[in-house]
């Protein structure tokens, strides 16, 4: 499923549909119990959309938001749909791995995560790949062992806000994870997981079951949201089955 694009401040945003499915029976659970105060009375299987962004500047230069969920056997194959389209939906919008000058990956859990290395070498191997501090001194051994360390001299720690190109920054939104981070252009902010069903839109404080720090979670998506609505910009989210939302 292909998104039109969307440009804001001078960068376009191109979403990335790398899969779409149900989460496998290793993580499964009912709605309810997944967004414990939200989903009430919902049944029926929580179909994922798993969104990845490709932001390109008035430069030509290609910023990955996020890397999918990998091949066949990536670390997502126990739970998600692998392989992903990531590749095919690159070169959909006109880029090759080896273009893409940097990839932010939004936290280290593997539908976001597994797509930046394959065959333990990285995936877009000219692109520095921005995470926060935070995020890897959280990581566990396998994480760093297929993610991190494979990818070498090309992670590039920060901590808290930071520029990834004039006009692209990121910026820390823990809780789903200790080093959770968002990426902001303009009036748009591409959430990750800070957001991951849409009762979340109505009750930012509803908690999601797989969270780190839930209270932290909800406090950071709560401040955010309010602060994107206060300014009548948009989101664009990892697992909507549409990418983008104007809120107001």
């Amino acid at each position: 499923m292909s998104h039109q694009s969307a440009t804001v401040a001078g960068v376009e945003v191109f979403p990335l549909c790398d899969a779409v499915g149900p989460m496998g029976d290793a993580i499964r659970r009912p709605l309810p119990e997944m967004f414990p105060g939200g989903c009430h009375g919902e049944s029926g299987e929580w179909i994922l959309h798993f969104h990845c962004y490709l932001l390109r500047d008035a430069a030509g230069r290609a910023v990955l938001v996020d890397t999918g969920i990998g091949p066949a056997d990536s670390p997502a194959s126990s739970w998600a749909p692998v392989p992903g389209r990531l590749g095919a939906e690159l070169a959909r919008v006109g880029v090759t791995p080896e273009e893409v000058d940097a990839v932010v990956i939004t936290h280290l859990h593997s539908d976001h995560a597994s797509g930046a290395v394959a065959g333990g070498a990285p995936v877009f191997p000219n692109a520095r790949h921005v995470l926060q501090r935070a995020e890897l001194d959280a990581a566990t051994e396998a994480v760093l062992d297929h993610v991190v360390r494979p990818l070498g001299e090309r992670v590039q720690a920060v901590d808290g806000r930071a520029d990834v190109l004039p006009g692209i920054r990121v910026l820390l939104a823990p809780g789903h994870t200790p080093g959770h981070q968002v990426v902001q252009v303009g009036d748009l902010v591409l959430t990750g997981d800070l957001v991951l069903h849409p009762v979340q839109l109505e009750n930012p404080k509803v908690p999601y079951l797989y969270d780190a720090d839930p209270v932290l979670a909800a406090a950071t998506r709560v401040e955010l949201l309010d602060r994107v609505r206060a300014e009548r910009g948009m989101i664009g989210t990892a697992h909507f089955a549409e990418p983008f939302i104007r809120l107001a």
